[in-house]
């Protein structure tokens, strides 16, 4: 394994190993990763100095009140529209005569911050919007602290291309404890990565009961509070479909040595299986803050950036197999990952279709799958990947979506019938 490329997150490198308080500039800032990002960094100021945020646009109250509590030199949103309210939001937070933040508005304010002057850019963006920042901050030469994994799943290649060794830092919670137990050896010693997952609310069920579950029943995860996309995504298990496409390009390990495991407790984030026999776990209560810590302070460690286990009680950590034929996520996933090229970016734009058509009540559960494989058989066999660009991916994703919402709609108008 020696003559192979460094991975993209290498816990034995570290891109800029600059000491002291580190600026940060926080994508998604009003979201779940973003304002856990925020208390993190209210709660360590002799660490970290956040110097600009930005947000969709739809809760422009959070966001000035972020602004004023941190200070920054700078917001942005993606809406032009609701540039008027977030003005008149800051106006209200900041005192008479204090200087307000500049404003950045439009679809490119977030790729313009996260090229902008900073330490560590974090990408908290939902969905493959975020893969124009994540190649802004690569190329600006910023560490990046990646939470949005669709810009990694839908632009493999682009963002291999760009990064240089060690300059990502993954901040999901499979993809942190990876990192973290590949710290104890090298990729030589690597046998097996183990990805856990909780299995979400349907853990269990047959593809026979899963066929009349309700938006509010998949809304329901036991372990985590997320927002609906992801959620969803937990339900039918595509999100630990993209974090083992994830895993492939983050840490250079074929597909056939990585496994997905059902662990309902969401204490074990994730393994890793040495050569030896031996298995290393890491360990938390659900909590994301953790992950975040290391996204923004390695090879540092954050202090009580997130609860520990109370070892004097008693617990019960358990393991299951996947059931692949009531979730076939995974392994739709895995053959994508392995197309490469456009084949990612078609997955993930189908499945995020279908999740709408889904929470708005127009198709069901079980056709959230079906409609996305059907989708990816009628892509079919891409290019290579080698020479993907940026405008490959949007217009594969154009198709993915359209030919999604037809397929959706037909199915929807079946299942009527």
């Amino acid at each position: 394994m020696s003559d192979r490329p460094a991975p993209l997150a290498d816990p034995h490198l570290l891109f800029d190993p600059a000491a002291g308080r580190r600026d940060i500039v926080i994508l998604g800032s009003t979201g779940s990763i973003g304002t856990q990002a925020i208390d993190l960094a209210l709660r360590n100021p002799d660490r970290f100095r956040v110097t600009a945020l930005s947000a969709a646009g739809g809760r422009v109250a959070l966001l000035a009140e972020q602004a004023r509590l941190l200070r920054v030199e700078k917001v942005a949103v993606a809406r032009e529209d609701v540039v008027p309210a977030l003005k008149e939001a800051l106006s209200a937070q900041y005192g008479p005569g204090e200087a307000l933040p500049e404003i950045l508005a439009g679809p490119d304010a977030a790729t313009e911050l996260a090229a902008s002057a900073c330490h560590t850019v974090l990408n908290g963006i939902t969905g493959s919007i975020g893969l124009a920042p994540t190649l802004a901050a690569l190329g600006a030469g910023r560490t990046l602290a990646l939470a949005n994994k669709e810009s990694l799943i839908v632009g493999g290649p682009l963002v291999k291309a760009l990064a240089a060794p060690g300059q990502i830092i993954p901040v999901d919670s499979e993809h942190a404890a990876l990192f973290q137990a590949l710290a104890a050896g090298t990729r030589a010693d690597v046998r097996k990565l183990v990805v856990t997952a909780s299995g979400g609310p349907f853990r269990g069920r047959t593809r026979a009961e899963l066929a009349q579950v309700t938006v509010q029943d998949a809304l329901a995860h036991p372990t985590w509070a997320m927002g609906p996309v992801i959620t969803v995504n937990s339900a039918t298990l595509v999100n630990k479909g993209l974090e083992v496409i994830e895993a492939h390009l983050l840490y250079d390990i074929p597909f056939e040595q990585i496994e997905v495991v059902v662990h309902p407790q969401s204490y074990v984030h994730s393994m890793v299986e040495f050569t030896d026999g031996s298995t290393l776990a890491q360990a938390t209560p659900p909590d994301m803050r953790g992950p975040i810590a290391v996204g923004l302070g390695w090879p540092g460690r954050i202090p009580d950036a997130a609860p520990a286990f109370d070892w004097t009680k008693a617990s019960t950590w358990e393991f299951f197999p996947l059931d692949t034929e009531a979730f076939p996520a995974v392994g739709i996933a895995r053959h994508v990952g392995a197309l490469g090229g456009t084949a990612p970016a078609v997955f993930n734009a189908a499945n995020e279709e279908c999740v709408e058509a889904f929470l708005a009540g127009r198709l069901p559960f079980t056709a959230i799958m079906d409609t996305v494989s059907a989708v990816v058989d009628e892509h079919g066999t891409p290019e290579s990947g080698t020479s993907l660009t940026v405008q490959d991916v949007l217009e594969a994703e154009a198709w993915a979506r359209a030919r999604a919402r037809e397929m959706a709609a037909r199915a929807a108008a079946e299942a009527r019938a």
